[in-house]
């Protein structure tokens, strides 16, 4: 039997109750599946261990997770701790030292699932949104000087490099050309940004050379919300900065229908080191603790990981099940219109898993 060790880290608020659901759907997976098992270990990180010891992490974190097959993040965020606390304590501190490099962000449209645009479908909106994960905007560069002084100065210096934005453009035009589509967009800010982003489209065109079956176009960033939100049929593929990617997928996800459904991967591709699979809805305070998070963002995660782990069979055997929940309108949470609780959905999907004969 395949034994894969994954480190869950459910982190905050929400992050633990759906994580707790992931992994239950995950176990019903693999007693259903027979054909693997997940050893998991898991870690109290986030900012409950924050309060306790002034840490997010602990000094050696990494090195407890470093040898693990995936990670399986919950969320990170509390009203009481400051956000670039939280993030660049346990988030950040996990992705950028694990090269985690491409943010893969797939959304479109489940079966029982109404977008916001009208008239919109499945067919319509079906992408992928690559996101560049170690540098730009969040590399993390700057500083204050003469902090509570009339001339203080803060600065956030975006940070693009030729060797980072070639390995995300050639994965984007990989990924691309796996799709039926071979339809990629890249997004940039070239006309305002005119080193980094000029950068970037010179970098498109030189690695849009080897991939000649690849159709690409190129946007700029505030185009490109437009385009989402009147041509989302034009859509296939798309690549962008750590910022605009961070941003257009939130945009992606409200436009599937809730962003508590999505999904998010924070991929290694070499597998140096182990990657990290996460919804992307945030730590959501206000609702936590209701019983009515929607855990489809994590159960949608760990298809992503199953894949990642190279287990498709698994993998589209879950993706089955959560497309057979999302059909039934009674079993949408409150983010969706409905009135499920977390536990419902969960045992729904568990179910699911139980009947599949495919």
């Amino acid at each position: 039997m395949r034994t894969y060790k994954i480190a869950a880290i459910p982190g905050d608020g929400i992050g633990q109750e759906v994580i707790s659901a992931g992994l239950e759907v995950l176990d019903q997976l693999a007693k259903r599946d027979g054909g693997f098992r997940l050893d998991v270990v898991h870690f109290d990180w986030g900012s409950d261990y924050y309060k306790r010891t002034g840490l997010m992490m602990p000094a050696d974190g990494l090195d407890k997770i470093r040898h693990c097959d995936a990670i399986y993040f919950g969320a990170v965020g509390a009203p009481d701790v400051p956000d670039h606390v939280t993030l660049w304590g346990l988030r950040l501190a996990i992705c950028q030292p694990f090269d985690q490099y491409a943010n893969v962000r797939p959304t479109r449209i489940l079966p029982g699932i109404e977008s916001p645009l009208k008239g919109v479908t499945a067919k319509d909106l079906d992408w992928v949104i690559v996101r560049e994960n170690s540098e730009g905007e969040y590399a993390g560069q700057g500083g204050r000087s003469h902090r509570g002084l009339p001339e203080e100065v803060a600065t956030d210096v975006a940070i693009f490099t030729r060797s980072g934005v070639t390995r995300i453009m050639r994965f984007a035009f990989r990924l691309a050309r796996s799709r039926p589509r071979k339809l990629l967009t890249v997004v940039t800010k070239s006309n305002a940004q005119r080193h980094g982003m000029v950068m970037w489209d010179d970098i498109a065109n030189e690695v849009a050379k080897e991939f000649p079956d690849v159709t690409w176009d190129k946007m700029l960033v505030d185009a490109m919300t437009v385009r989402m939100t009147l041509k989302p049929q034009t859509i296939d593929t798309v690549v962008a900065t750590n910022l605009h990617a961070d941003i257009l997928s939130d945009l992606a996800s409200a436009l599937g229908g809730s962003i508590g459904l999505a999904p998010t991967s924070n991929l290694n591709p070499e597998r140096v080191f182990p990657s990290m699979f996460e919804p992307i809805h945030g730590s959501a305070f206000d609702i936590t603790g209701k019983g009515i998070a929607n855990p489809v963002g994590s159960f949608w995660s760990a298809v992503l990981m199953l894949e990642h782990l190279g287990e498709p069979k698994p993998a589209a055997r879950l993706m089955r099940a959560i497309e057979r929940v999302t059909a039934d309108d009674r079993l949408h949470t409150p983010d969706l219109g409905g009135s499920a609780t977390t536990r419902a959905v969960t045992d729904a999907v568990c179910e699911a898993l139980r009947v599949d004969n495919a």
